[in-house]
């Protein structure tokens, strides 16, 4: 029954609930980053990574330390600084072993940390009551369906903007035309993760 549910959990945060294309967050570096595949692959990688590692890290902070001593009201603020801190590692890593994505991503790299869906996705494992098996499965769904919405986003971005019927929407207008596709191809997926498992 565990495995059950943690795979609607997983599936749920990839397809049904897609923070970029469902919840709209994360939609900077979506539309920032996704301009090419490799780009937005490494993107995708990397909120994935911070995503898992900022789980692991805040759910037993607040559940041992914050809510034990009654201070929850500091969660926005310690999640914060956990993202940052290890948005700062993932950076170090990338500058050391991969420095051709380490320049590709250049300033998006460093606003992972102000990226709404890591911190979305940490607050919501909380609010939702997870434990953190859940919310680790959760937050690998999330991060998983981040990447996808910006691998295929790349895709469907490069085939279209070249091809913008008029002046007048060539860049921004004919890229959140393509996201708005993208969204509402994802919409489809309401309910599909439910029946396939009942």
């Amino acid at each position: 029954m565990i495995y059950k549910e943690l795979i609607l959990i997983l599936m749920g945060g990839v397809l049904v609930n897609n923070y970029v294309l469902q919840q709209f967050l994360g939609i900077c570096p979506f539309l920032g980053v996704s301009k090419k595949f490799d780009q937005a692959s490494g993107m995708g990688i990397a909120v994935t990574f911070v995503m898992l590692f900022a789980t692991a890290a805040t759910w037993p902070i607040y559940s041992y330390l914050l809510k034990p001593m009654k201070l929850e009201f500091l969660q926005i603020i310690v999640f914060i600084l956990v993202i940052a801190t290890l948005v700062q590692f993932v950076e170090i890593i990338l500058k050391r072993f991969i420095p051709a994505l380490f320049k590709a991503l250049g300033v998006y790299l460093p606003l992972i940390t102000t990226n709404c869906a890591v911190l979305g996705v940490t607050l919501n494992n909380i609010t939702d009551g997870y434990g953190f098996l859940e919310s680790m499965v959760s937050s690998l769904g999330v991060g998983l369906g981040f990447w996808l919405a910006m691998v295929l986003f790349a895709g469907v971005r490069s085939r279209i903007e070249p091809k913008a019927p008029t002046k007048a929407l060539r860049g921004l207008p004919v890229t959140l035309a393509a996201a708005s596709i993208v969204a509402m191809a994802f919409y489809g997926f309401s309910g599909v993760v439910e029946n396939l498992l009942a």
